[in-house]
């Protein structure tokens, strides 16, 4: 089965590249997606072993500031039942669970982020799917997008 490769975006106040690094094993939960079409790629499409980009929004600059990898594959999101938590959903329940997660592994901080602005202005990530979707916290890019991001954030890169 063939790697595919993610943009996940994550506002550095609430969770940022530096929290991943600093957790046990680099390894947290990636918990609290509130939209369907995010939530069915988090179910039904990211994989343990999928690449990701890890974005920080809402940032200054925003941007791509390191990579991860999937360590685990979509299962219930828990915070969604607990009210306690920052993302609770009432309607969601451990009988029912409306909303999904995986685990991620942080790998590499990039040598500089690589800004939106440089991103928009690449001809070759003109398709990105984080310019038809910005509001999407979960995106699904191309090994070609992949690849030329990584290159832009740490020239001495080599391809997986």
């Amino acid at each position: 089965m063939s790697k595919h490769y993610w943009l996940f975006k994550s506002e550095p106040t609430a969770y940022s590249f530096a929290d991943l690094m600093d957790e046990p094993k680099q390894t947290a939960e990636w918990d609290g997606v509130r939209n369907y079409q995010a939530r069915n790629f988090l179910r039904d499409e990211i994989k343990e072993g999928d690449y990701v980009l890890f974005y920080h929004s809402n940032a200054k600059p925003t941007g791509v500031v390191g990579t991860a990898v999937v360590v685990r594959n979509g299962y219930p999101d828990h915070t969604a039942w607990d009210p306690n938590s920052e993302h609770p959903d009432p309607k969601s329940s451990p009988e029912k669970p409306i909303w999904y997660m995986v685990d991620i592994r942080g790998q590499v901080e990039l040598e500089k982020t690589v800004t939106l602005a440089e991103m928009r202005s690449t001809p070759s990530l003109e398709n990105c799917s984080i310019f038809t979707r910005p509001r999407l916290s979960v995106h699904p890019i191309t090994y070609e997008e992949w690849d030329i991001i990584l290159k832009m954030g740490s020239p001495l890169f080599k391809t997986i």
